[in-house]
């Protein structure tokens, strides 16, 4: 056997993400509103691309994803998703046609109306320091003291700390948190919830001893132990219920009445609602995406044969055909993600149709691998396209994760979902008699004879879960309420 150097030639395959598959692969997993951050740099960095105009033309009828629920000859549910308007005619290459969007309703959700830029908290308050401020000095720690309050108002760091950290007497820091404190909204500025309190029983003139007292041992009430606090208050059972419904009506979190930060209601991406009647007068189901968020993109191909024309070398047009071949590439991968995210959301509405007619009770059990299998495609791009993404139907504004839970054994052999048993226990501990507080172990038992088979350690994690609390805890709770 010979040995030494040789050249061999040999043939093998392997996957190869090239830019622009990573880019496709990111762009899936992209909100509606982080889209139009991209289509904005992306019309910036190209200058073939440019935004198409969203009204329609006259003559022109937009299609409309829909989802008709209706019985087909063999008795099946038919799930029927027109997409004319998401097709192309690639065939002609008049990419100055191309558009990325979906469906082609007019669409309810104006970004306009989402509201501005709150007035925070800080500011609120550093307006009223020249007016409750002596002199110049308490001003200064005033302002300093105001930089200190968390978004609810209080004041975390030792007032000691913050006259040595500063350099003054602490009286002269005292004297200033006293002008904080005087400010609006009543409240600001406290050290713990009872001086929180205590400033608004103050100002609604009902700071006596009694009341002081009361405030000085919040702990009691939060236990329950209201025959001690009737005793140590030195009132009766009347003055007690009247004072608890006083100190009720305070806020415990003045600060959080400003925002000061850029308003986070969520714009859907997608929109659900109900068809119209078939033949059969079947109510199906309209799917669209919501295009207030969704912004057209067209290749200006007058202007690319303009510059191409004009273009002196072959390096120019080189980068010409280049900037060309992103814009079509990037009109098509928007094309794609609109089709793949109606596709799931379509699927979705048809695995859990029970949810939109008739709420959380009928939610099913669902994994992103049933919906990859119905509409052939990966689990993980599933996983990408329901990510960061929500849907607005009747019942309210959903995150597409949501409707992906695990499931409960049931009577029926379906299984139940867990969003529908949380529910359920919500609504069995928020009828209970005040007198007769449920048990875990109760709730097993009632859930068991409507049949969800749970244990006990499983009902427990779901009462947690949606900020229930023991049967102790909603006990005193209630029996707190009756008291008001």
């Amino acid at each position: 056997m010979a040995l030494g150097p040789r050249l061999d030639l040999r043939q093998s395959q392997s996957l190869v993400m090239t830019p622009q598959l990573q880019q496709a692969i990111k762009l899936l997993a992209l909100s509606n509103l982080e889209i139009e951050t991209f289509i904005g740099e992306a019309l910036e960095s190209n200058p073939l691309l440019e935004a198409g105009d969203m009204r329609v033309t006259d003559g022109e009828v937009p299609a409309e994803p829909e989802m008709r629920d209706s019985s087909s000859a063999e008795g099946d549910r038919a799930l029927d998703i027109d997409e004319t308007a998401l097709d192309r005619d690639r065939d002609t290459g008049d990419w100055s046609e191309a558009m990325a969007s979906g469906g082609g309703a007019e669409s309810t959700f104006d970004l306009e109306n989402r509201e501005d830029v709150a007035l925070s908290l800080a500011d609120h308050l550093e307006q009223q320091v020249g007016t409750c401020a002596p002199c110049q000095h308490t001003a200064f720690i005033a302002h300093h003291l105001i930089a200190q309050l968390d978004e609810a108002g209080y004041l975390t760091t030792s007032l000691r700390d913050i006259a040595i950290s500063l350099g003054v007497p602490l009286a002269d820091a005292e004297r200033a948190l006293d002008c904080v404190q005087s400010m609006d909204p009543t409240g600001v500025g406290a050290r713990d919830l009872g001086e929180c309190l205590a400033l608004q029983a103050k100002e609604a003139d009902r700071y006596d001893p009694c009341m002081e007292v009361l405030l000085n041992n919040l702990d009691l009430i939060a236990k329950g132990a209201f025959a001690q606090i009737k005793r140590i208050c030195r009132v009766d059972d009347e003055d007690l219920a009247d004072m608890l419904a006083e100190i009720r009506s305070y806020d415990p979190k003045p600060g959080l009445a400003f925002g000061g930060s850029t308003s986070s209601a969520v714009v859907p991406d997608v929109i659900i609602t109900e068809g119209t009647p078939d033949e059969n007068g079947v109510i199906g189901w309209d799917i669209k995406l919501n295009e207030a968020t969704l912004p057209r993109l067209v290749v200006n191909r007058s202007y690319y044969l303009e510059m191409r024309a004009g273009s002196p070398g072959k390096e120019a047009k080189s980068w010409l055909s280049e900037k060309l071949a992103d814009a079509n590439w990037l009109i098509k991968a928007l094309d794609q993600r609109q089709k793949t995210i109606l596709k799931t959301a379509a699927e979705i509405v048809k695995q859990q149709e029970g949810f939109f007619r008739n709420g959380v009770s009928e939610l099913k059990p669902l994994t992103l691998a049933q919906v990859a299998e119905a509409i052939e495609m990966h689990e993980s791009t599933v996983s990408r396209v329901t990510s960061n993404k929500f849907l607005h139907c009747e019942r309210g504004t959903f995150e597409l994760k949501y409707f992906f839970s695990s499931g409960v054994a049931s009577a029926d052999g379906e299984g139940a979902s867990a969003e529908a048993v949380k529910a359920r226990i919500k609504a069995l501990t928020d009828a209970e008699d005040p007198k007769k507080i449920l048990s875990d172990d109760k709730l097993v038992e009632l859930l068991k004879a409507e049949g969800f088979d749970l244990a006990r350690r499983t009902v427990a994690k779901y009462r947690e879960a949606i900020g229930i609390g023991s049967s102790v805890q909603r006990r005193r709770a209630k029996k707190l309420a009756a008291m008001g």
